[in-house]
């Protein structure tokens, strides 16, 4: 058994210092398969920065109510003023010092908007809020201008709004529909989705998209640990109500998932390019065995057997994949980590995110590239363990 660990290690040490002898054709192996894994990071790095900032918005401290029906998007959703005061009085609910009710109610609408590169247009979330809404939101501040004046059309954008679309640089004035609105702050709650929506006063959003006495949502400080089930339980008490209730936290995981049809695709669209990649690879590793043939046949002649060379076309194949994969792994996180993007969340507007290449979609990257230099190197590999001692007469 020692002896043939050493014919493997001694067959493994001459394939790696032959490799500069194929120096292009194995060039071209890694750069195929860098392909693959690059256009596959592509994929997870989008679907994993949208997942962190959707599943990192909002708190277990805060409660949201909508209206029943709405499948869970708050664009859907519409709740009559009589509901809100209903809820409002519902247990469960923090109170500040003068024993009113902590609570946020507030109108989602979508608008149009254009954006800076390539100027194709989308829609983005126009927030009516009140005075409660900033405070409901950990980290957030004005990082330029002011707060909007109630009762007048002003707004406050998202950075992320700022970076991601044209018209809502701070002073500047921007028409939705037939209205005017003047640009007036500039906000952050960094890592949430709140960075892409634009905030305003609620009974102006309300007149203005004649949305009358209703809302979208109910945002509500939950009192306690167990505050979350004594509202719901309170809610679907009463027959007035048609709403809906869960943390803030839970409602926002639930979006989190929009993109898994698009990691799909990424897979599918990786594994499919693979197939091109392991069509080189098969090509690269047979003309590597063929030109072996008298090296391979002189180790046989001299003692050696059919399972050092097998292991040594293997080494090959995998050293290639894996070049190949690392190549890919840092090309992706160079030209997509931490880029800027928007893409369209379940309430069919706009969340703006950063890609993030994190190690779990590294290993992912580096792992199929395994398996594709396995998949391409067996086949060559076994033909090497079968290379025959005879064929050194022949040369």
């Amino acid at each position: 058994m020692g002896s043939l660990f050493r014919q493997i290690g001694a067959v493994v040490v001459m394939t790696v210092q032959s490799l500069p002898s194929r120096f292009w054709a194995s060039l071209t192996t890694i750069v195929s398969i860098a392909l693959v894994i690059g256009t596959l990071l592509a994929f997870l790095a989008m679907g994993n920065g949208f997942q962190k900032t959707v599943a990192g918005t909002g708190s277990d401290e805060i409660g949201i109510v909508l209206g029943t029906g709405s499948s869970g998007s708050e664009l859907n959703s519409t709740m009559p003023s009589s509901a809100v005061s209903i809820i409002e009085e519902g247990p469960g609910i923090a109170r500040d010092a003068n024993g009113v009710p902590i609570v946020s109610p507030e109108t989602y609408v979508a608008v149009g908007a254009v954006r800076r590169s390539g100027g194709a247009k989308a829609n983005i979330s126009l927030r009516g809020v009140e005075g409660n809404a900033a405070g409901m939101r950990p980290g957030f501040t004005i990082t330029e201008g002011r707060m909007f004046e109630p009762g007048t059309n002003e707004l406050i954008a998202g950075a992320g709004v700022v970076r991601q679309f044209e018209g809502f640089d701070l002073g500047a004035q921007i028409r939705f529909g037939p209205d005017t609105w003047t640009v007036v702050g500039v906000f952050e709650v960094p890592g949430t989705v709140f960075d892409s929506e634009a905030w305003a006063d609620l009974p102006v959003v309300q007149t203005l998209f004649n949305r009358g006495p209703t809302v979208s949502a109910l945002r509500a400080q939950l009192a306690g640990p167990n505050a979350i089930e004594e509202l719901q339980a309170y809610v679907e008490s009463d027959p007035r109500l048609q709403v809906e209730v869960k943390t803030e936290k839970e409602h926002f995981a639930s979006e989190a998932g929009s993109l898994e049809a698009l990691i799909v695709f990424g897979w599918v669209i990786a594994i499919t390019l693979g197939l091109g990649a392991l069509a080189g690879a098969l090509n690269t590793m047979y003309a590597a065995v063929e030109a072996r043939t008298k090296e391979l046949a002189t180790l046989r002649a001299i003692g050696f057997g059919g399972v050092p060379a097998f292991f040594g076309a293997m080494t090959e194949s995998l050293l290639l994949a894996l070049g190949g994969g690392i190549v890919g792994v840092a090309a992706a996180f160079l030209l997509f980590n931490g880029i800027n993007v928007s893409t369209l969340s379940g309430s069919f507007t706009q969340v703006v995110f950063d890609f993030a290449i994190g190690p779990a979609q590294a290993i992912s990257g580096i792992l199929l590239a395994l398996v594709l230099g396995f998949i391409g190197g067996i086949f060559p590999a076994l033909k090497a363990a079968r290379t025959p001692v005879l064929r050194i007469g022949a040369e």
